[in-house]
């Protein structure tokens, strides 16, 4: 066992230390694409959804008025602006529109909080389904991990009240075994519930067997997403479509009165439909829950609600894994939590290093040469490139073109850069270089958004723009943490 958890945390260690990281970021990817589009100002407390959606579909008139289907999401309490978008010829074409007026916003190109949520399971420059792949391997052994940890720490739990300060291989194991306890039940209900989000793409047998392949995809969507019957056009009729008794029947039907997407297909004709979608930022399921109503009578036809009990334990354990559900304490805690399993996978991987160092004083083997240089390379590269995209996100030219591509492509271009710099240097030394620049980058953010953005923490704070002053507070945490990080691994000669 003790072998097993030792090589099970070696060969996922390095992708489950950026899946952790990047994990942590997406618990706040509407707050994160916030702070990236400085350009959209704060949503107005004020607003319903009725205004918003008047507003909304009145633009997709003008935008869009041949398309056969609009789509609209409402902003929630954590995002200040409404998503539209509209099938069109070579596909579907997409539009921000600020909730107070309905007209189309014009940020900066950025691909936002969602970088972060699809590099968190995709990898990104990999294949889609090579990357979950990947991804899913990881998290396989990472559970693993956990239960073989459990297994071989016989006093694990007495463990995690005794730490041991310049004890060397003592003060990792020490510092490994805290922050596993700390977090053992959210670390493995993470790793787990990540996997049975993506089951049927590990796992496609049972679903294969259950539907047909000729009929697969329709029932799939049936039972995990809001789904629509194409239903022919007909002649076009006058007249916009009335949304506010149906919001009000939705708020009457649903006691958090909280409609988070509105689809309507074939606008504009008589036998045009309109569908409203409940969010599941109050719930902790995302089974789909949705109104289907005429467009002439303004009749309910429909209410999707109800599921089987496989399909409604899946959507509570996808709802456990992104945490949408959470106040701002579990939010939070999700956040915390994150990091330290990050943190506990670092520890461990170190831990491994510092165990066959001593073992290997005179002549340390390549394997473990190089086990040390990519240590520094994954973990602490990547708390450098971070940074460096959010500063990016500032300085580079608002008018670029593909901007958003080459916010992503300088993320991957430091990162590289803190390779080549690992394999270069003392690993004793490259950790404590790198730790210093990640926490100088952090440290220089708030500084790069107050002179390049009207956005700087005392303008913040004097207008009540608390989400900016949280992010600018947060910075300052992790570079003063990684400032001590950077001290205890500084190398003692």
């Amino acid at each position: 066992m003790a072998d097993l958890h030792v090589w099970v945390g070696l060969i996922a260690g390095w992708l489950l230390f950026a899946i952790f990281i990047t994990g942590a970021i997406c618990f706040y990817r509407e707050e994160v694409s916030q702070w990236l589009r400085p350009e959209i100002p704060a949503r107005p407390a004020y607003l319903d959804n009725t205004s918003m959606s008047e507003r909304a579909l009145a633009s997709l008139t003008r935008l869009a008025p041949t398309s056969s289907q609009w789509q609209i999401w409402l902003p929630t309490d954590r995002s200040n602006v409404v998503e539209v978008a509209w099938q069109a010829r070579e596909g579907r074409d997409r539009a921000l529109l600020d909730p107070t007026t309905g007209q189309p916003l014009h940020p900066r190109d950025t691909q936002a909080g969602d970088f972060f949520y699809y590099f968190h399971f995709s990898l990104h420059y990999l294949p889609r389904l090579l990357g979950r792949w990947i991804v899913g391997l990881c998290a396989m052994l990472g559970l693993l991990a956990i239960v073989t940890g459990v297994i071989v720490h016989k006093r694990i739990f007495r463990d995690f009240f005794t730490f041991r300060w310049g004890k060397g291989q003592r003060s990792w194991l020490d510092a490994h075994n805290a922050l596993s306890v700390c977090g053992l039940p959210f670390h493995a209900m993470i790793l787990y519930t990540g996997l049975v989000t993506l089951m049927f793409t590990y796992m496609p047998w049972g679903k294969d067997l259950a539907y047909p392949a000729q009929r697969n995809a329709a029932e799939l969507r049936e039972v995990m997403t809001v789904t629509t019957t194409p239903m022919p056009a007909s002649e076009p009729r006058t007249g916009p479509i009335e949304i506010a008794p149906m919001i009000q029947e939705a708020a009457r039907l649903w006691t958090d009165k909280e409609v988070h997407r509105i689809i309507v297909s074939n606008p504009g004709t008589s036998n045009a439909q309109v569908i409203i979608s409940r969010g599941d930022n109050q719930r902790a399921s995302v089974t789909p829950d949705y109104l289907v109503f005429d467009h002439a009578s303004g009749s309910l036809l429909e209410h999707k609600k109800n599921v089987g009990a496989a399909s409604r334990t899946w959507a509570v354990f996808y709802a456990l894994h992104v945490g949408r559900f959470a106040d701002g304490f579990a939010r939070l805690l999700y956040f915390v939590l994150s990091l330290t399993g990050a943190a506990m996978v670092a520890t461990g991987m170190v831990l491994w290093t510092v165990k066959r160092g001593q073992k290997h004083k005179s002549t340390p083997s390549l394997g473990l040469r190089c086990v040390k240089k990519a240590n520094v390379a994954a973990m602490a590269g990547l708390l450098i490139a971070v940074p460096a995209f959010f500063i990016t996100n500032r300085v580079l030219a608002t008018d670029l073109p593909h901007r958003g591509d080459w916010e992503i492509h300088i993320f991957f271009l430091v990162w590289s850069l803190a390779v080549l710099h690992a394999s270069t240097r003392r690993p004793s030394r490259a950790w404590t270089e790198q730790f210093l620049l990640a926490a100088l980058l952090f440290a220089s953010i708030p500084f790069v958004n107050a002179f390049m953005t009207s956005r700087g923490f005392l303008k913040s704070v004097a207008h009540h723009d608390w989400l900016f002053t949280a992010f600018d507070g947060a910075f300052i945490v992790l570079a003063l943490v990684l400032c001590l990080t950077a001290r205890r691994m500084w190398p003692r000669s």
